[in-house]
């Protein structure tokens, strides 16, 4: 059952200007695809994620938002949550109820896909910039709008969702483009088992006592929260999977520790403050290196023996 609690000033036109992307099986490929769609393999040794689209700067798990993220360039992974409606559509949704991000209340699993129709987001005032209300969109939706332009991560949040999502994921030759995510190792075998890209994260609680090597077999991406115990971390790190990211920084100093103690990503609710301030970083450290092998050049043009530090 759905509960009306407010309903004022929607617009269904999405904030941003959408890029002019038809829906899957009719869009031209993309010059980046080369001759298939981008994978997991393109990403950098360090990873930034756009944690539900950057919950801190963009409205939460919209499409909007998504494309927001994708246009500005400042993460190399989109992240989103999934739930199953009534009739078994999957749809992009964090929460069991509306009741935080929309203007209804009431269980998102009691809706179908007709009902889904009329549910708006509402952004969150202390949100920067200007946002509409929106319809949440189906997962569908999104995999054909970035499906194979940008890695997606997803979070299963209804176990019984996964082979309806491995069938849109499959359909659309995204295999090797979409992380599925869950807090189950059970689940993970199980997405591994169908093909997918899995993804298990932990809580700084539960990584006391895990034992991730015992994962690495069906395991591509460990998620870890930053806020763990240095020992944890690294147990982590050094447990054999290919790939452990931090969730969810939104400081420099969590990602410098977390970077420090081996990990290779970064899940964050502000990919564009993060983003900046690492390039930011980067483009410092090489003016610095470009700087000394100048005044090395200078002191030999000199005679002079150069200095080391």
């Amino acid at each position: 059952m759905v509960t009306t609690i407010a309903l004022t000033g929607l617009a269904t036109a999405a904030s941003v200007v959408a890029l002019t992307l038809t829906a899957h099986g009719t869009a031209p490929m993309p010059l980046e695809w080369g001759t298939g769609p981008l994978t997991v393999a393109a990403l950098p040794r360090i990873t930034y994620v756009a944690h539900r689209g950057g919950a801190h700067e963009v409205p939460e798990n919209s499409m909007s938002g998504l494309m927001t993220a994708y246009r500005r360039g400042t993460a190399q992974v989109l992240d989103f949550d999934t739930r199953l409606l009534r009739d078994g559509t999957p749809v992009v949704f964090h929460d069991e109820t509306l009741n935080r991000t929309t203007y209804l209340g009431g269980e998102v699993r009691g809706l179908d896909a007709r009902e889904w129709q009329g549910v708006r987001l509402r952004p969150r005032d202390v949100l920067p910039g200007s946002w509409r209300s929106e319809r949440p969109p189906t997962v569908a939706e999104v995999l054909d709008r970035f499906g194979g332009r940008i890695v997606l991560m997803l979070e299963a949040k209804d176990p019984r969702s996964l082979d309806r999502l491995a069938g849109l994921i499959r359909a659309r030759g995204l295999t090797r483009s979409v992380f599925v995510n869950s807090n189950d190792p059970g689940v993970a075998r199980r997405a591994h088992r169908l093909g997918l890209l899995t993804q298990v994260w932990r809580s700084a609680r539960q990584m006391r006592t895990d034992r991730p090597e015992r994962w690495r077999s069906y395991v591509d991406l460990l998620d870890v929260d930053h806020r763990a115990r240095d020992a944890d971390l690294t147990r982590a790190v050094n447990s054999g999977i290919a790939r452990v990211w931090a969730h969810t920084v939104v400081t420099d100093t969590q990602r410098d520790r977390v970077l420090a103690l081996g990990c290779t990503g970064v899940i964050t609710d502000a990919p564009g403050r993060l983003a900046r301030i690492a390039a930011l970083e980067a483009w410092q450290a090489r003016e610095a290196r470009q700087d000394a092998q100048r005044d090395a050049r200078r002191a030999l043009q000199r005679g002079a023996r150069p200095w080391r530090a």
